[in-house]
């Protein structure tokens, strides 16, 4: 029987039909095309500035940037992360897919808690990931993650070849100086690569996932209505926390030198939502934020992100960096201020959530 939104019986009335008739609305879309053109720019332009400033700090040695201020930087920014995935994304993925939603209320749909489901079965692919990469490095190199003595155990066929030549006398002082750099360079490499492997793959993952829910929100703010006045300058600020924060994580990996990885990450954070804007406004007589359609892929993929920012922000940002750095500093005040910053970009991200 088909659904009449005119003559509704309540008594015997499908809710997900009601449900669905009220959210499937076409977009609120109401003009402003001036000012949505320059959230393309201004959110792209400020967003990337975000990004680039903590790698441009920590790469160009010329640039120098106190260190509570690259703290503050990367502390807020790991803050920003986390409640990027339990109020930006989670909270959206139930509205859109949960038991209250009309998807959530329809089909197969209905049938179980899928919103919850996807996010823990994200988290587990992560950790997954995570721990596979793990264990590639270190059976790659034969060492393990707390074992500083056997990081040197690297360069120990070095070490004895230069035991073994410096019996003999002739140039035994200048080989010795040279087979000391030489293993201390050696060395070094290899804690570097190994360092690098360990944080790119998370750091892939982290980019990833804001970067499915940067494609959102662009998507959104182009078919705005009335709230795209509010959204706006809120999606300024949503972005460049992000962005400090991708931006701080990426700073302390140890690129190769030269490397133009971090510069195409940092680009493509950076240009994702003003990308998503132009989409949105290319299709705003069209597009439906709120159909059945665009509620499943936007519930997915909010789901997915947030089962990856939620791994990613508690196991790689907070445990590794407070419980388990075996170089965590010990100075009290620098702590307290490294989680004073972490508690601000939370709270801050977190009341953001309140507009967008």
């Amino acid at each position: 029987m088909t659904f009449d939104p005119h003559n509704v019986d309540l008594t015997t009335a499908d809710p997900a039909q009601v449900v669905c008739y009220l959210d499937s609305d076409g977009n609120d879309y109401n003009g402003q095309l001036g000012a949505r053109i320059s959230a393309i720019f201004v959110i792209g332009i400020v967003s990337s500035i975000a990004t680039f400033f903590p790698v441009i700090a920590k790469r160009a040695p010329h640039v120098r940037i106190p260190l509570y201020v690259y703290l503050f930087a990367k502390y807020f920014g790991a803050g920003v992360i986390i409640a990027t995935a339990f109020i930006h994304l989670l909270d959206p993925a139930y509205s859109e897919i949960g038991g209250d939603s009309c998807v959530g209320r329809t089909g197969h749909w209905a049938d179980y808690s899928w919103c919850p489901a996807i996010v823990l079965t994200s988290l587990m692919i992560i950790f997954l990931m995570d721990f596979g990469a793990e264990r590639y490095v270190e059976k790659k190199y034969g060492i393990c993650r707390d074992d500083p003595e056997a990081i040197m155990a690297s360069g120990v066929e070095v070490q004895r070849l230069n035991s073994a030549q410096s019996s003999h006398t002739h140039h035994s002082t200048n080989k010795q100086a040279k087979d000391i750099e030489s293993q201390s360079q050696t060395s070094d490499d290899l804690m570097i690569e190994r360092s690098f492997r360990q944080q790119i793959a998370a750091f892939l993952i982290l980019e990833f996932g804001v970067i499915f829910h940067s494609v959102i929100i662009g998507l959104n703010l182009g078919v705005a209505g009335e709230e795209f006045a509010t959204l706006y300058p809120v999606l300024v600020f949503h972005q460049s926390f992000e962005g400090l924060g991708i931006g701080a994580r990426m700073s302390s990996i140890p690129f190769k030198k030269g490397s133009w990885l971090p510069w195409f990450l940092c680009s493509a954070y950076g240009l994702t939502t003003p990308i998503a804007i132009a989409i949105g406004l290319g299709v705003r007589t069209t597009y439906n934020p709120a159909s059945f359609t665009a509620n499943v892929v936007s519930g997915v993929l909010d789901s997915i992100s947030a089962g990856i920012l939620i791994y990613t922000g508690l196991v790689e940002l907070l445990a590794r960096d407070f419980l388990f750095d075996p170089h965590r500093t010990r100075d009290d005040k620098r702590l307290t201020f490294m989680v004073v910053s972490l508690l601000l970009g939370t709270g801050i991200m977190a009341l953001l959530g309140k507009w967008a």
